[in-house]
């Protein structure tokens, strides 16, 4: 009997140690400290078909800053302009530069006068459908057959991050930074980097905003007319603003 015993409490012994440990989920990871008095730890991580929404504007040290100010663009006296070099090749190979503009843009901005490098920018939305320019079939081409603006009519700029703010502001003093972000236009989104002059003054910044661009990168030309003209691939971006609280 003590033998038969000392057989069932062996097996049940070795049953128990053989017997598989409980699986992880598939959102869950088994993090193990190799400090030998740490304890196992299990984090639950995101389902994989889950990712972040992101944010268009920047994200500051504090969801409302103290002195923060909200500005909005004022779309009637803010303009977007694009310049690009063009050649006639049925004038001689005459070279102009190729200017259209528009109002139809808004964007946020939120100054932080006490605190500029607390400042941030929400994302801005241009209309460039309405671009115009000093010839109305340049315009109806490049709305139909280039930027198809017809189509895809709203162009957007998401900062993601601003440098060399200045760490204190002088009032009425302008004072220089850049922007980098996202620009998407007809559905290709890119970084890109404006330099910004801006001036804050009474509760009004005003300034001015430039970045270059590749059309070639945006797949909206170069721009050719068999026989009538060409233009440069690089186009001039500029923005002229006046942002005020509402």
């Amino acid at each position: 009997m003590k033998r038969k015993a000392y057989i069932i409490a062996l097996l049940l012994l070795t049953t128990a140690c053989t017997s598989p440990k409980p699986a992880l989920t598939p959102t869950q990871t088994q993090v193990v400290n190799t400090n030998p008095t740490a304890t196992i730890q299990t984090n639950t991580l995101p389902a994989p078909t889950e990712t972040p929404t992101p944010t268009p504007s920047l994200v500051a040290t504090e969801p409302n800053p103290q002195g923060e100010v909200l500005l909005k663009i004022v779309p009637e006296e803010s303009t977007v302009f694009y310049e690009v070099g063009e050649t006639f090749l049925n004038q001689n190979n005459r070279f102009s530069t190729a200017i259209g503009k528009t109002s139809e843009v808004n964007g946020e901005i939120y100054a932080n006068p006490a605190n500029p490098l607390a400042s941030r920018l929400g994302a801005f939305v241009i209309d460039i459908s309405t671009f115009k320019s000093d010839n109305s079939r340049r315009d109806n081409a490049i709305r139909r057959d280039w930027l198809e603006s017809s189509t895809h009519p709203i162009a957007t700029f998401v900062p993601r991050s601003i440098t060399n703010l200045p760490e204190t502001y002088v009032q009425g003093e302008p004072y220089t930074f850049e922007v980098q972000g996202e620009l998407t236009v007809k559905q290709t989104t890119l970084g890109v980097t404006f330099s910004v002059t801006a001036l804050y003054d009474q509760s009004q910044l005003t300034g001015t905003a430039e970045t270059e661009i590749l059309m070639s990168d945006f797949k909206i030309g170069p721009i050719s007319i068999g026989g009538v003209l060409n233009t440069e691939d690089k186009v001039k971006i500029r923005f002229d603003f006046v942002a005020r609280p509402e």
